[in-house]
């Protein structure tokens, strides 16, 4: 084989790869929390819910993201949960690994570590406090992208990062082959249609507020960055599931179900509500690393009765 033929066929199997997995990035992915015990990691519970979200029906795992508390674990810690997870899911569910930072060197650093021990893609948030400008982020994504055969998921989400990606510039990052979505944290719906106007019908649109996801995919995302996945895998699954296929009535109806956990999910700072929740449910401690602190009492009688209207707890239990 000549060297022509050979690049020929390097290409259309990389353009095969990144199709499939444009394809497993759809539905309901879990923004995955990182479980505690007395102030470590609890790796065996973070196994089992890795097992719980594969039964449960979630199409893939976001590992170590904001919710995964990614701002109090160590650079250590960060890898190793990365790792643990992949390890854990054993090829049967796509993850996707938290490699943000306002750093771009250390984007890359996280990004090496994750190609190395097996991720999907990765997860990119736009860089927090030192406010680049667009000509900046175009600047960071790139580089990302050369320097990295992951895929890369832009993670747009001005209310944390302060600066908001335009669909102008994600319009020219999604022109690079292994730049292939967004998680579109702004909470306006009508953003999905600029994007899909700039980077095209294949570019993938993932929400990542769980209020709005019903809205989001009307207008053309094809799934949810989810922090309730964590809490209700199976309810949030079938209501993706339901969008994809166009049954908007139907989806309609898990709206119904999961709004008032949408609500409390997000009554304190997050993942507070969450692991409070999932505690309930005896999946993991309720357990934070300061800054965050546990919930109220009023906040937990709310996640109690928004987990009865989703029928994931008795009313003995509220």
């Amino acid at each position: 084989m000549n060297l022509a033929n050979f690049c020929f066929q390097y290409i259309m199997l990389q353009l095969q790869l990144l199709k499939r997995l444009k394809i497993m990035f759809k539905g309901s992915i879990p923004a995955l929390i990182t479980p505690f015990k007395n102030g470590e990691v609890d790796f065996s519970a973070l196994e089992n819910l890795v097992e719980w979200h594969i039964s449960e029906g979630s199409s893939a795992i976001v590992a170590v993201g904001t919710t995964g508390e990614s701002p109090t674990l160590s650079h250590q810690e960060h890898k190793e949960v990365v790792e643990a997870i992949i390890n854990f899911s054993g090829n049967r569910i796509p993850i996707i690994a938290g490699a943000g930072s306002n750093s771009t060197a250390e984007s890359i650093e996280l990004m090496e570590f994750s190609e190395k021990v097996g991720a999907d893609a990765a997860l990119v948030v736009t860089p927090y406090y030192n406010k680049p400008n667009q000509k900046g982020l175009l600047n960071h994504y790139t580089t990302l992208h050369d320097n990295s055969n992951l895929p890369i998921i832009i993670y747009n989400i001005p209310g944390r990062s302060i600066i908001d990606m335009n669909p102008d510039t994600m319009g020219q990052l999604s022109k690079l082959p292994r730049i292939i979505g967004v998680k579109d944290a702004t909470g306006d719906v009508s953003r999905v249609s600029d994007t899909r106007e700039t980077c095209g019908t294949n570019f993938l649109q993932l929400s990542g507020e769980d209020a709005t996801a019903l809205g989001f995919n009307a207008h053309g995302g094809v799934g949810c960055i989810s922090v309730v996945a964590n809490i209700a895998p199976k309810l949030s699954a079938l209501f993706q599931e339901s969008m994809l296929v166009g049954n908007y009535k139907g989806a309609l109806e898990y709206q119904d179900k999961l709004l008032p956990l949408h609500r409390a999910a997000f009554a304190e700072p997050s993942p507070a509500p969450t692991k409070y929740a999932l505690s309930l449910l005896n999946k993991c401690e309720n357990e934070v690393r300061a800054p965050l602190c546990t919930i109220s009492t009023e906040t937990e009688s709310q996640i109690k009765s928004a987990m009865h209207t989703a029928g994931l707890i008795s009313a003995s239990d509220e």
